[in-house]
């Protein structure tokens, strides 16, 4: 096994050349640097498994150097030295992500021991993200799943965290934002993958036979049930069952649910006794169920069993490039199943893409990008799908993409102009005149 690779960051020549002396006696691979500033360059030519740092150096300081490997450098754990007046800032900082931290003056041993168990946690990090890595690309992760914008990368570490762990999970989304993508890719990259995936759509069934269709019945089991009928849950034994639209099932209906969820049991009209249920559920909903649940629109405790793991789906309009990435698979793929060459995409067009607020999500996206592919006229944002000599001029699509980017400030700062206007560098009063210009509406209180 190779060595661990300590990185050791103090200002301070000889307690520098100490800790190097030490630190190789006791097995440990040893690189220093003097500030911060030489910490960064070190770890982005070479890379380390674990830094030690002392908290007080001139200039940028230990937190600094914490702050930024969490960013740049996931997975490196980071040990602070800290004098005895530094102890409150340190146990903060371990809840900023920090590993551990030692007060001055520390012992040695201390020291190399607290190093071992950080290197061993940093060998398994690495292993985990390798395994991670090697899965996504058998499983074509990446591209049943399109983008890598930091809310997509989020996702997808976390969708493959629940993946591997055969258990309940409530996915939250807005229309259109790829709920039943992510619930195939749980059970793709699960351990039931290879079982029946049945999809039920709860707000497509009508009431009257949702019963039936879910929980089946045995001949004879009421006139008119003339033969058997197997339910989609028994169907399913083994697998993976995704209910979308959660929301819609029937109050009753969510009673029996709740039961198979608790129990792993169904009880089938016309049998004596519960069916076993082997099957792992997977909900979604772009509705607030706890909400629901405490107007008594939803069954509160049906909520709670679901949400014992949740995975959050981000809106287009919060995923940046990644709609440009979409477009061009979307208008690629429709232009080879129709036989036709790719287009280009002009840089208009673009503009204006990333401009769109997408409402529809990503399922808005892609019937835009087909009808992109196949040349036709009609569509959202204006003239996106038309050629390129009647794309919207510059004039027209700068006051696009500043409009979105005003939208999206405003949203993140909850409606406020004087959060927006900080978030955007600009006066207050330069932002309410470029609200009134483009036209832009505000449904949140300032």
């Amino acid at each position: 096994m190779s060595k661990t690779r300590i990185l050791f960051v103090d200002d301070e020549a000889e307690v520098r050349r100490s800790a190097t002396e030490w630190l190789a006696l006791s097995g440990f691979v040893v690189d220093t640097a003097a500030d911060v500033a030489a910490a960064k360059a070190r770890l982005a030519r070479d890379g380390v498994d674990i830094v030690v740092t002392d908290i007080r150096m001139p200039g940028d300081d230990g937190l600094a150097l914490l702050h930024h490997v969490t960013e740049h450098h996931a997975g490196v754990p980071v040990i602070l030295l800290t004098g005895h007046g530094d102890v409150p800032m340190a146990v903060a900082a371990m809840r900023d992500g920090a590993y551990d931290f030692l007060e001055k003056p520390y012992d040695a041993d201390h020291l190399v021991a607290i190093l071992r168990n950080a290197g061993e946690r940093s060998r398994l990090s690495r292993e985990l993200a390798r395994l991670r890595t090697q899965l996504a690309g058998a499983s074509g992760l990446d591209r049943r799943m399109i983008g890598d914008s930091p809310a997509m990368r989020s996702t997808k570490n976390r969708l493959m965290q629940l993946a591997g762990l055969d258990i309940d999970v409530l996915l939250h989304g807005e229309t259109g934002t790829g709920k039943e993508v992510a619930a195939r890719l749980l059970h793709d990259l699960g351990p039931r993958a290879g079982k029946p995936f049945v999809a039920i759509n709860c707000a497509a069934i009508p009431e009257t036979i949702f019963e039936s269709e879910l929980f089946g019945h045995a001949k004879g089991a009421f006139t008119g049930a003339d033969s058997a009928r197997q339910g989609r849950l028994v169907y399913a034994d083994g697998g993976t069952v995704f209910l979308d639209e959660i929301e819609s099932m029937p109050l009753g209906l969510q009673t029996r649910l709740l039961r198979v969820i608790q129990e792993r049991e169904v009880e089938v009209l016309g049998h004596n006794a519960p069916l076993p249920l082997d099957v792992r559920f997977v909900a979604a909903t772009k509705s607030d169920l706890k909400r629901l649940g405490e107007n008594g629109a939803f069954r509160s405790d049906l909520y709670y069993r679901l949400a014992a793991s949740e995975l959050d789906l981000p809106p287009l309009r919060d995923r940046g490039d990644d709609v440009i990435a979409l477009f061009g698979h979307f208008a690629g793929q429709e232009a080879e199943r129709s036989g036709l060459s790719a287009r280009s995409v002009p840089e208009a067009v673009l503009s204006a893409l990333l401009a769109h607020d997408w409402p529809g999500n990503v399922r808005e996206l892609k019937s835009l990008a087909n009808r992109f592919a196949l040349n036709l006229t009609d569509g959202a944002p204006d003239r996106v799908t038309i050629n390129g000599d009647d794309a919207p001029g510059l004039a027209e699509t700068m006051a696009r993409v500043e409009s979105g980017i005003i939208r999206r400030a405003l949203r993140e700062a909850g409606g406020n102009q004087a959060k927006a206007a900080r978030r955007l560098k600009i006066p207050r009063r330069t932002l309410g005149e470029k609200i009134d210009r483009l036209g832009i509406r505000q449904d949140a209180e300032d």
